[in-house]
């Protein structure tokens, strides 16, 4: 039997990759709206890491992009 051990929003697995990093940058941009990112760049790879998603230099790097402000 499966069991889920975090939390999935409905759609979740529906999303695609580029659409799952554009949530990963608009959910920093927020966080560092609040003042809460001393680090962009260590937040994407955690943020890429706990969702699972690839955490290479040009992925990295695109989400730092996305984000805007590094």
């Amino acid at each position: 039997m499966n069991e889920q051990d975090a939390p999935i929003e409905a759609g979740a697995d529906d999303a695609t990759l580029v659409e799952k990093l554009e949530g990963i940058a608009e959910q920093i941009r927020g966080d560092a709206g609040l003042g809460e990112v001393d680090d962009v760049r260590a937040m994407v790879r955690q943020r890429l890491e706990e969702a699972n998603l690839p955490t290479d230099e040009a992925t990295v790097d695109a989400v730092v992009d996305a984000v805007g402000f590094s």
